[in-house]
């Protein structure tokens, strides 16, 4: 008979497969990145920086305020913990997935359909644009283009040049050394981006690539289905449905029934089940915890949208949105802005969920003076918009 778990059950083990059940250390050190940075996979990147960028949220998240130096020596300095790569989307991953990603970089599963054709159509410019590379890098697009005299742009205001840095950048003959200041890739070698022993290890076939991959994410998300797996690092149904036969197998994985989940689910060998959570921290949107909105909905009855692309007028939460996560539920969200200029947190908008403890204003207030503190803000101001706004505002007022 298959074993059979609750949705607070499902919920506790994300949480604790996700790391939220750890203890916080009191200094944020480069260990303490590494061991997110492999129980994740990756920090997803996004440039929206009305807040702080994407991907420096989800360490914040699970291990509080720290230096962000730590997180730019870990990705741009040897040797490095994370490489750029297309995972889950534009991501810094733990470079030990480096072999794992060489299918998506043979297949070209992703790639948009203009790097192709110049491929195709100009090998020529792919090679001396490599070349290029090779000879001045670490370079970004911009810079690159000024040295060979690039000037012809495509339809989609994309040089030719950059198209063909992405297309090296896809199929693993370039890597990023870098973001400079402008968020800008700064393209080399992977030779002199991967450490040796990296670069050293075996290429994996198809089937053991996704194997690494199907698994990282089950350890990761502790149980799941697999629509979730897939979605982890984006690959394809056939070759993720095949790998979980093979870790159902094996024994890494077994078949579970959630209450309330039509699809069936898998469990980690390696998963453990607390009787309690006790987080409290804001989410990224792009939180490897709730970037599949359907699993969030269905883990935390938390329906979440991401309403950046929505026109103001029809937003229903707003622009940059963050979940709060208290103890082990979604309790309230909250759209947040980084006036550095003024040195204040603004809440432009702040939501209690359905059911939302007594003490969420409080726990929230806390957590709010906590991240202003994180990136170095002086106050924190709560506009009136919002059903937690009038409780949330005098929480704010006191001192933290």
């Amino acid at each position: 008979m298959t074993p059979r778990l609750t949705a607070l059950q499902a919920r506790r083990i994300t949480l604790a497969s996700q790391g939220f059940t750890r203890a916080q250390p009191a200094q944020v050190r480069r260990e303490h990145v590494a061991r997110t940075a492999r129980r994740l996979g990756f920090f997803q990147i996004d440039s929206v920086n009305v807040l702080q960028r994407a991907h420096y949220l989800p360490l914040y998240s699970r291990v509080g305020p720290y230096d962000v130096e730590l997180l730019h020596r870990a990705a741009g300095r040897a040797p490095r913990l994370l490489f750029e790569y297309w995972a889950h989307e534009a991501s810094l991953v733990d470079v030990d997935l480096w072999p794992a990603m060489s299918h998506k970089m043979r297949s070209g599963r992703g790639m948009w359909g203009a790097m192709a054709r110049l491929a195709q159509e100009n090998p020529q410019l792919i090679e001396q644009v490599e070349a290029a590379v090779a000879r001045i890098g670490p370079v970004t697009a911009r810079e690159l283009e000024a040295r060979l005299g690039a000037e012809d742009r495509d339809r989609t205001h994309w040089s030719q040049t950059k198209q063909a840095l992405e297309y090296l950048f896809f199929v693993g003959r370039v890597s990023s050394a870098r973001r400079n200041a402008a968020f800008e890739r700064e393209y080399d070698l992977p030779e002199r981006v991967l450490p040796a022993h990296v670069l050293a290890l075996p290429e994996p076939s198809d089937e053991e690539a996704h194997l690494t991959l199907v698994g990282h994410a089950a350890r990761a998300l502790g149980v799941a289905t697999v629509q979730c797996l897939r979605d982890y690092f984006r690959l394809a149904p056939g070759p993720t449905a095949a790998a979980v036969g093979s870790l159902v197998a094996d024994g890494t994985l077994e078949p579970v029934t959630i209450d309330g989940w039509k699809r069936p689910a898998y469990l980690h060998v390696e998963a453990s089940r607390p009787r309690r959570v006790e987080a409290r921290t804001l989410l990224s949107p792009f939180d490897p915890l709730v970037f599949e909105r359907t699993r969030t909905e269905q883990l935390f009855d938390f329906r979440y949208r991401i309403e950046i692309y929505v026109p103001q007028e029809r937003r229903v939460h707003g622009y940059y949105v963050l979940p709060f996560l208290l103890g082990d539920r979604l309790v309230a969200r909250v759209d947040l802005k980084a006036d550095r200029a003024a040195g204040r947190l603004l809440v432009l908008g702040s939501f209690a969920e359905p059911g939302a403890p007594a003490e969420t204003a409080r726990e929230l207030a806390q957590e709010l003076w906590r991240m202003a503190g994180w990136l170095g803000l002086d106050d924190v101001e709560v506009r009136p918009r919002g059903d937690l706004a009038a409780t949330l505002a005098p929480e704010c007022a006191r001192p933290h």
